[in-house]
């Protein structure tokens, strides 16, 4: 059965019409069509922390994908961390709530049930497939099945995407559609060298500043990166 999923998503993928090669945006796309959901997106992470998202089928899954890179949560971020499918099938009226940040927008937006599937490739973590359905219910076992697989292609397809590249640098595949927040990360590092943090701590802190104020996070990276603000232990 597995194998006969695999070949039907492998099908999609390169059938006439998607421009032969895979792309990022012909992952999303095909993880929404074949899964019979709403939208999908695709959120890389490393050590922990969000690098961004390499595509997204809709604009409410770009905004789901936004959501979990400034606030540091959502059910792509757990699934990474905890390496299993984290399920929601009513984010409006959760039997236990979780994203406390992370809800409100997402169902303001008409997300009624989302999930996070791990990207791995053996022991390389690369990051979650996201899912989301503007009807609160939880996936069918052929849906829950569809996704396994998925999640499974797009993490061979995007380790094929960066063979060719060095570690430091982002393959022109995944470039393209995508939204790596490159000001947030520089900023992570600048607050990282004025506080005697890690980088990842670093990213909280901003965040915490960022929500603190009210502000959107890449406008506060924005301020750092220009030295129009500094981070003191003192402040901290």
């Amino acid at each position: 059965m597995r194998g006969r999923r695999r070949f039907r998503i492998l099908e999609a993928l390169a059938e006439k019409g998607g421009g032969g090669d895979v792309t990022t945006a012909r992952l999303c796309e095909v993880s929404r069509r074949v899964t019979g959901v709403t939208g999908a997106g695709i959120l890389l992470m490393s050590d922990d922390m969000p690098l961004g998202s390499v595509c997204t089928a809709n604009d409410v899954s770009a905004l789901i994908e936004n959501l979990q890179y400034t606030l540091g949560e959502g059910p792509c971020i757990d699934a990474y961390r905890l390496g299993k499918p984290v399920l929601e099938p009513d984010l409006a009226d959760p039997a236990e709530p979780r994203w406390l940040a992370f809800t409100g927008p997402a169902v303001d937006a008409g997300v009624r049930a989302i999930f996070g599937f791990p990207i791995a490739v053996g022991s390389v973590h690369l990051g979650a497939l996201n899912l989301y359905m503007d009807t609160a219910g939880p996936l069918t076992d052929d849906q829950h099945a569809d996704a396994l697989v998925m999640a499974e292609i797009a993490g061979q397809a995007v380790l094929v995407m960066q063979t060719e590249c060095s570690d430091d640098t982002l393959a022109a595949e995944l470039e393209e559609g995508s939204d790596f927040h490159y000001v947030v990360h520089q900023a992570a590092g600048m607050v990282s060298a004025q506080l005697e943090v890690s980088v990842g701590q670093a990213l909280v802190r901003l965040r915490a500043h960022a929500f603190a104020s009210e502000r959107a996070l890449d406008g506060v990276a924005a301020d750092v990166v220009a030295r129009r603000l500094r981070f003191t232990a003192e402040a901290a």
